[in-house]
């Protein structure tokens, strides 16, 4: 598929063609739904944690005798159904991150940058250059081009002006080639890459 490429200043550098096997498949929201979470579940913390019945801090002397009392046998106020005492197989610190095929990562990848291409909203940058490493100079192109969540992904290295000039910039972010996920692309409503990125990725995924 071929699409135009535009410049920082919303003017025209020709056009560019794109690999059908990386940015023309249809996507499919199963496959982008199985990364995703296999994304969230790996960046998930997994701290929480609770005191069982050999942590808690008590006195272990026996609450009262064996039998003759008419009630329960206890040996420990820890037991989970007294206050303040352990609880029966709570949370622990762990892990949540499970197994995802790397073909089938890439192949969410690929979805993910058709998904974009499909709704028309991949734009193909010629080159991250700015005039000037400030905050207000990117602002105005990104007004002017109608950015508002948006997402650039730059080639092996981020341009280093660029990345100052948009570090307070709310709605952007920017990526290297080797950062660019699913979770990402889709958080954005528009994808912007370079044409670096762009051989960069195809490179990557083919």
């Amino acid at each position: 598929m071929k699409l135009d490429v535009i410049k920082l200043d919303a003017g025209k550098a020709g056009s560019i063609e794109l690999a059908d096997d990386v940015f023309g498949l249809e996507p499919r929201a199963d496959i982008l739904h199985r990364v995703v979470r296999w994304q969230r579940a790996k960046a998930q913390a997994g701290t929480h944690s609770t005191l069982g019945k050999s942590d808690v801090s008590y006195s272990t002397k026996k609450i009262y005798r064996q039998k003759g009392t008419g009630g329960a046998r206890h040996g420990s106020k820890k037991a989970p159904i007294f206050r303040h005492g352990g609880v029966y197989k709570g949370p622990t610190p762990r892990s949540h991150a499970h197994d995802l095929p790397k073909k089938f990562r890439a192949l969410g990848l690929k979805h993910a940058l058709s998904s974009k291409a499909a709704t028309g909203n991949l734009i193909v940058l010629e080159d991250l250059n700015i005039s000037e490493a400030k905050t207000s100079v990117l602002a105005k192109a990104a007004k002017e081009l109608g950015w508002k969540r948006v997402l650039i992904i730059d080639g092996a290295d981020v341009n280093e002006d660029f990345a100052k000039a948009a570090r307070n910039l709310e709605g952007v972010d920017i990526l290297p080639t080797m950062g660019a996920n699913v979770y990402d692309i889709l958080k954005r409503d528009t994808l912007v890459i370079t044409k670096a990125g762009v051989e960069a990725l195809e490179a990557r995924l083919k």
